[in-house]
């Protein structure tokens, strides 16, 4: 069959299926794009001819159209994703930080930028990066470090086996993330005989490996004599689709949990096993059984520093680890006792073996510990209708309307660490918090994502103004494609979370506002005379603006009943915290001035100095 390269590209996408538990869908779904002189005549031309075997979709921002592609692999358990496509040049270079973000999360995306001439006919090219010493090097080569698979195709038929480790690396659980075949663009445009076996139909089957005897009953011998064990969830029993294994294995033996950002949701805020957020933003409830944990059973963690607090959180003395991870590399941190294998087999084999619960004490120490802070959260969501609201009370009000069918979508400032440690979790899928990045402008372009992926669903995008301004683009497509995404901005003026952490750190909150200069230079003036929501309005969104608590409810409830991208505006009172969560907030390690003339960093530094030495390294 003759066809370009990247005719044959495109077809042979069409025919990618990934197979899990009998379950069979495409691999590659859609295709994202933004044309230049690099990919217009090839990968271009392609997606024209092909348009009745892959879906287009068209970007505003490259870095947007990756994270939109992510935000549908999530939801697709990584089983299903999106590729993009974007020209030589500043398109493929501000495909970076999208693909950290997906490599970082192990989240699969196909990224296809073009490349310059293989054949130099033209050199150098507009926009060719010039290397005196390598004639090789285009600026593609920055993806190299944040791809999971690289390869730049440089004949017609070397797309062959590029394509297949492509495929094979991304329907991966333990390699996928972003993987970049990089298309220089005389090699689109070149007419080859494929064979027609190329085109046939590929289903990559995503096994189910077990643990190996000998590590599972070491394991389970020790959470056996375990008096105080305690599970920490992490992205993997998501992305494994392990949540009923692991609630036959907490229903069996009585072991709490405790949840990552990415775990958070495993179990329903209201199982009674389900202690919460851990780490930094964690709850009460569960940074108190962590400190005095004596077997922690990690399910799919990464142990983050952060979102864990890895070095300091886990403070008795004889503390053991036992990890259960498809990665060989996640599974053997913290010294533990590592189960390599599949998070839902892995959990039903514990639960044959281990066979008896935690002491009822013990039990009813976190239930106890678990309703006080229900009942923290209560008194920080409630505030009179007449009120301008927090931050918190937003998320109080959005809590009362929604069901376990609508996913918020959050990813940095502030905003993170209330919704992990306060969020009421309805299902599996609902809590869609990117924080293996923590990257800003995440959320509008990955709720469009989401909402491809389940369009039945109400999809909110919750940012802050600071995140907003960094990438409202993809507002643009929603409406383009009559996405209904609902989009709420809290209006803060500035960075909350960093100017927090500035403040505690002995930096003063400096730059950390979003406030006219000063005359002695800061930004310390008057708020910047901006109109986020009449910005979103120019851009095609249906706005409701919302000045009091009152008046919020209803604007939700306008949004959330829309059935076009609508948005809602609020400005919030400032940035504040739940009482009582205080002294068991456990503690980040960021390093703060060894010498400093201000007093501010004086005393940060020796509060720094108290606090780094509980930091420990678990061998």
């Amino acid at each position: 069959m003759r066809l370009t390269t990247a005719q044959a590209l495109v077809r042979f996408l069409a025919r990618q299926y990934t197979e899990r538990d009998g379950s069979r869908q495409r691999l590659i779904t859609a295709t994202w794009g933004i044309f230049g002189h690099g990919n217009v005549a090839g990968l271009g031309q392609a997606l024209v001819e092909y348009a009745d075997e892959m879906p287009f979709h068209q970007g505003r921002n490259e870095q947007a159209m990756v994270h939109a592609a992510v935000g549908y692999a999530r939801h697709a358990r990584r089983l299903s994703t999106h590729a993009v496509t974007t020209s030589i040049g500043p398109g493929a270079t501000n495909l970076v930080t999208g693909a950290a973000l997906a490599t970082i999360n192990h989240l699969p995306v196909l990224l296809l930028p073009g490349d310059v001439f293989a054949a130099r006919p033209a050199d150098p090219v507009l926009q060719q990066l010039e290397v005196p010493h390598a004639g090789d090097v285009s600026v593609n080569d920055c993806l190299r470090p944040v791809s999971k698979f690289f390869d730049r195709v440089t004949r017609p038929e070397a797309l062959i086996p590029a394509a297949l480790s492509a495929m094979r690396v991304l329907a991966d659980p333990v390699e996928t993330g972003a993987v970049t075949l990089a298309l220089p663009q005389d090699v689109q445009a070149e007419a080859y005989d494929w064979p027609e076996e190329f085109f046939r139909e590929r289903v990559w089957r995503v096994r189910r490996p077990e643990v190996d005897d000998r590590s599972l009953h070491e394991a389970a011998g020790l959470i056996r004599a375990a008096r105080r064990p305690l599970i920490v969830a992490g992205g993997g029993v998501r992305h494994a689709g392990a949540e009923p294994a692991l609630r036959a294995l907490v229903e069996s033996t009585g072991i709490p949990v405790a949840c990552t950002q990415a775990g958070k949701g495993s179990l329903p805020y209201d199982h009674p096993a389900d202690v919460g957020a851990i780490g930094h933003t964690g709850t009460a409830a569960a940074d108190r059984l962590a400190r005095t944990a004596d077997v922690v059973i990690g399910i799919g963690t990464r142990y983050t520093d952060f979102t864990t607090a890895s070095g300091t959180l886990f403070e008795n003395p004889d503390v053991r680890f036992v990890n259960l991870n498809i990665s060989g590399f996640d599974s053997h941190k913290m010294g533990a006792v590592s189960l390599v294998g599949d998070a839902h087999e892995g959990m039903a084999q514990l639960r044959s073996l281990i066979g008896e619960r935690v002491p009822q004490a013990y039990e009813e120490e976190y239930t106890r510990a678990k309703a006080d802070w229900e009942s923290l959260v209560t008194r920080a969501y409630t505030a009179p209708d007449d009120a301008r609201p927090t931050q918190i009370q937003v998320l109080g009000v959005l809590d009362e309307l929604v069901d376990h069918r609508d996913v918020l979508i959050n990813a940095a400032g502030s905003l993170p660490g209330d919704l992990h440690k306060l969020w009421r979790t309805r299902s599996h899928d609902q809590y869609h918090v990117e924080y293996g990045y923590s990257c800003m402008g995440y959320e509008i372009p990955a709720a469009i994502g989401v909402k491809l992926a389940e369009p039945e669903r109400e999809v909110w995008a919750l940012v802050g103004d600071g995140t907003y301004l960094m990438m409202p683009t993809e507002l643009v497509t929603a409406v383009q494609e009559g996405i209904a995404i609902k989009v709420v901005i809290l209006q803060n003026h500035g960075y909350a979370s960093i100017g927090g952490l500035s403040e505690s750190v002995g930096a003063e909150r400096f730059a950390t506002a979003y406030r006219m200069k000063a005359a002695d230079g800061t930004y310390t003036g008057d708020p910047l005379p901006v109109d986020l929501a009449a910005n979103a309005e120019s851009l095609g969104m249906r706005v409701v603006r919302a000045k009091t608590v009152g008046e919020l409810r209803e604007a939700l409830r306008e949004a959330r009943a829309a059935t076009v991208p609508t948005c809602v505006y609020v400005e919030t009172e400032s940035a504040d915290t739940v009482s009582g969560a205080g002294p068991a907030q456990a503690w980040w390690d960021v390093p703060v001035a060894e010498t400093a003339s201000r007093k501010a960093a004086v005393e940060a530094r020796r509060a720094y100095e108290r606090r780094v030495r509980d930091r420990r390294r678990h061998l």
